[in-house]
């Protein structure tokens, strides 16, 4: 009987569909159009603002979705040529403009010929959009780059920064800004004798979980902040690179990768330092060190009674941290450094129970989003959040990390150079950290 039964079923919805395909066609054959959809706004939109706009379609039980991706047309978006073909711009910040909002690639400048014409030919550039570091002038002429991203060796920023500041151009520029607070001063004074913006490149002050965590200090949601320790560690090799010639870089670990924990403490507290102690140390008998150190330890005193302690060294497994403890809770941030994977943790009593709670984030492009930020700054003429006073303030204070690991003795620092920190938030506006 379920065979004979399966069997009827069959017939019937075959004799139905051919019923209802007969149905559709016209006296001519021709197969009929089906019906528009209703212009239902939950599921068409409608435009506000210069944007799409949907209702939230979700029930009250999730989380609302994130609104949607705004984008500005490529003739409107602020063309940038990127200064320097290295790993960070070919593996990072290249590809970022893909998820770019205000910011597109308009040239591309470097020493090395060939690689700069195949690196524009896969994204779309224009022969005539490469550039050798000998053609400032050439650049300036050039009305589809309105902005440069110097990504080139710490030693050579300031040269660099200055041409492009000669040439018009507005100028954002990877960390660490220089090599010594005087040149920091020099690039900050020909910006703006220039007339031109300038803006350090501070990724993780623009990323939603390093954010959150400013903001869960700032609030005092769970206290007000104690303690802060941070680290930043990773193995190196190639004794040969760059990083690891004081000429060029700077110094070892500590302007590479403890410049994150320095200026991301200071993010987070909204406050300068001011008392330095630190220790330096490298192996003896590895000569990747002859110039360089391996190894930084040291603390910060806040006038408001925050210590913070920070590592960083070439010598460890991979570990990016950023632990802000308060009289009320452990606010953990994992993979805090890195490009991604960021995972945010909060340890606080839950009643009569303790509870670790993992906040969920949407990531974000951290390049993406410090260029659409430049880029807004340089449309709306605000002045960049990180802007060259905020490197030059990290600059001193890394000048005095040096001076107390050298005498071995702590340091006391004054307050940042010219009007205030970098931080105060009247500085720039809040990064666009959504759509």
């Amino acid at each position: 009987m379920a065979d004979d039964d399966t069997r009827l079923s069959r017939r019937t919805l075959l004799a139905a569909g051919s019923a209802l395909a007969g149905a559709a066609i016209g006296g001519n054959g021709a197969q009929a159009a089906p019906p528009a959809p209703p212009a239902v706004p939950a599921d068409t939109g409608a435009v506000q603002g210069g944007r799409v706009m949907f209702p939230n379609w979700r029930g009250s039980g999730d989380r609302p979705p994130a609104p949607t991706p705004a984008p500005q047309p490529p003739g409107q978006r602020v063309g940038y040529c990127v200064v320097g073909l290295g790993r960070l711009s070919l593996d990072e910040i290249l590809p970022a403009f893909g998820e770019a909002k205000r910011s597109r690639l308009a040239a591309v400048m470097s020493g090395s010929p060939d690689k700069a014409k195949l690196v524009a030919r896969q994204y779309g550039l224009p022969d005539d959009a490469v550039y050798g570091y000998d053609e400032w002038d050439r650049l300036k002429a050039n009305p589809e780059v309105q902005a440069v991203y110097v990504v080139t060796p710490n030693g050579v920023h300031r040269d660099n920064v200055l041409a492009a500041a000669s040439a018009g151009k507005q100028v954002l520029c990877e960390k660490p800004m220089a090599v010594s607070s005087q040149e920091c001063r020099d690039m900050i004074a020909a910006c703006a004798k220039a007339n031109v913006k300038l803006m350090i490149a501070y990724r993780c002050q623009y990323e939603p979980h390093n954010r959150a965590v400013i903001r869960l200090a700032r609030t005092g949601e769970f206290g007000k902040p104690k303690l802060i320790q941070a680290f930043n560690g990773q193995t190196t090799g190639l004794p040969e690179q760059w990083r690891l010639r004081k000429a060029l870089s700077g110094g070892g670990s500590l302007p590479d990768i403890g410049l994150y924990c320095l200026n991301t403490t200071r993010a987070v507290l909204g406050e300068e330092p001011d008392q330095i102690q630190a220790q330096i140390h490298s192996p003896p008998d590895d000569p990747k060190y002859r110039e360089v150190e391996e190894t930084v330890s040291f603390t910060m005193r806040f006038p408001s009674g925050v210590i913070a302690q920070c590592q960083s060294s070439y010598g460890v497994y991979e570990a990016r941290s950023l632990t802000l403890h308060t009289s009320n809770a452990s606010i953990d941030l994992q993979n805090a450094f890195a490009y991604q994977g960021q995972r945010l943790f909060v340890g606080h009593r839950d009643g009569k129970n303790a509870a670790r709670d993992e906040r969920i984030l949407s990531p974000k492009n951290q390049f993406a989003l410090e260029m659409d930020h430049f880029s807004r700054c340089v449309q709306e003429n605000l002045r960049p959040r990180t802007p060259g006073e905020e490197g030059l303030q990290d600059q001193v204070l890394m000048e005095a990390i040096y001076e107390s690991a050298r005498t071995s003795a702590p340091v006391k620092v004054g307050p940042p150079e010219g009007a205030g920190s970098g931080l105060d938030v009247t500085r720039g506006p809040e990064p666009e950290e959504a759509g």
